[in-house]
């Protein structure tokens, strides 16, 4: 029998959590394999026709798109109820680098709802969608990131957006979805974003955007913005931002505008970093996060563990987050501190006042340039409720200054200079 476990605010965590059944290729329903269906691996762009078996295995009930080996190019694709994703080992969806193959559409990007475009891979409004398999989606990201660099060249001030870049997964509106042993990378943007989504598991994934020779800017693994119970387990992260981003929306009122809101009850575990900015970050769009447990993971570089962006123009409350057993190597072991990008009131005289509290990291063995990173901002934020334990720091700098947090317990910590 099963030892119950809970989250940080004491809530049971659920059976659900706890299945991490793939399904077979068989399992799926009736295959539609692009090969038997004219489109081939010849570097054309095939948007209309995998489009179209999409539609046509919607419309007779069910089935599962098939990408057999070879690679396969495309523009945005739209999957519906009941149509799967199965790649097989050897097999690639490749998105096509033209924007133009992208239609601009009303989406959800950088905590906002706005016209923008949409990913390679859409799925709105779906329950239960499945897309798995041995082989890669590849967003084929690299004229789009030149260009990126480019023009922030030209404009040191452009945003993300300004870019015109689509994601590489896109899930919104969905329940009970599955993405699982795929090899998913080199996207133009945010690589896996789930917006509004409930119960999404990502299983034994390898999550790849590289920092060199030319960097991929925001290219988040994944990014989690109002949603509940997420599973992210045995996945590989190595992206040139963060790893985990909770978003939820930005703004002086993003907290009574109704296409936002918090995510709760998060696992991410038994994963590995590569190289990204943060392990689990909480911003810099986001309004509430609770009950977030990161566990048994190990960083061979990250910039930080945890990092809390503090944004000066938006209402925000991180609460019960926990980190319970990471090994490896950070820059940052604690990284808080207000987060100005993109900075603006909108005409609020006031600055919103926001809060993270209930925040526990232990069990953890790193080694760090910097272990206490955070910055107290009293008229900006209130820390407090926090507990490190049983933690095994080696860093460079180990100054720390305890006055930043309200009630901090100290627990069995060794901090030691390199």
């Amino acid at each position: 029998m099963r030892i119950q476990e809970y989250f940080p605010d004491g809530t049971p965590i659920s059976d659900w959590f706890y299945d991490t059944a793939i399904p077979s290729l068989d399992e799926l329903g009736m295959p539609y394999v692009l090969t038997e269906h004219g489109i081939a691996d010849d570097g054309k762009v095939y948007t209309a026709d995998i489009q179209a078996l999409i539609d046509t295995a919607a419309a007779n009930g069910g089935g599962v798109i098939v990408v057999p080996a070879g690679t396969y190019k495309t523009g945005a694709l739209f999957f519906k109820q009941g149509v799967q994703l199965y790649i097989h080992a050897g097999g690639v969806l490749m998105g096509s680098d033209d924007i133009s193959d992208y239609p601009v559409c009303e989406t959800r990007i950088e905590g906002e709802s706005c016209l923008y475009y949409p990913a390679l891979i859409n799925v709105d409004g779906v329950d239960g969608f499945v897309m798995c398999g041995e082989g890669t989606v590849d967003g084929n990201g690299l004229r789009s990131w030149k260009a990126f660099w480019q023009r922030r060249q030209w404009n040191p001030a452009c945003t993300n957006k300004d870019e015109q870049r689509p994601r590489l997964v896109y899930l919104s509106n969905c329940r009970d979805a599955l993405v699982a042993g795929l090899t998913l990378q080199n996207s133009p943007f945010w690589s896996n974003h789930l917006y509004r989504c409930e119960r999404v598991k990502y299983i034994n994934c390898r999550i790849l955007a590289p920092a060199a020779p030319v960097p991929a800017p925001s290219t988040d693994a994944l990014d989690v913005d109002v949603c509940t119970d997420i599973l992210v387990k045995g996945c590989y992260m190595a992206v040139n931002d963060d790893a985990v981003a909770l978003k939820g929306g930005k703004g002086p009122w993003a907290d009574i505008a109704p296409e936002n809101g918090g995510n709760e009850r998060i696992i991410i575990e038994d994963c590995e970093y590569g190289h990204c900015h943060s392990c689990l970050t909480c911003g810099s769009e986001s309004i509430h996060n609770r009950n977030v447990l990161v566990r048994r993971i190990r960083i061979s570089h990250a910039a930080a563990l945890l990092w809390l962006k503090m944004r000066p123009d938006t209402p925000q409350h991180y609460e019960y987050v926990t980190v319970d057993g990471a090994e490896g190597s950070v820059n940052s072991f604690l990284l808080i501190h207000p987060w100005t990008q993109f900075f603006d009131l909108k005409g609020r005289e006031d600055m919103p006042l926001s809060k993270a509290d209930h925040i526990t990291l232990k069990n953890c063995n790193c080694e760090c340039r910097t272990y206490f990173d955070a910055e107290a901002a009293p008229q900006q934020y209130q820390l407090s409720d926090f507990v490190l334990e049983n933690l095994d720091i080696r860093a460079e700098n180990t100054a720390f200054d305890e006055t930043v947090i309200d009630r901090l317990t100290l627990r069995n910590v060794s901090v030691v200079e390199l």
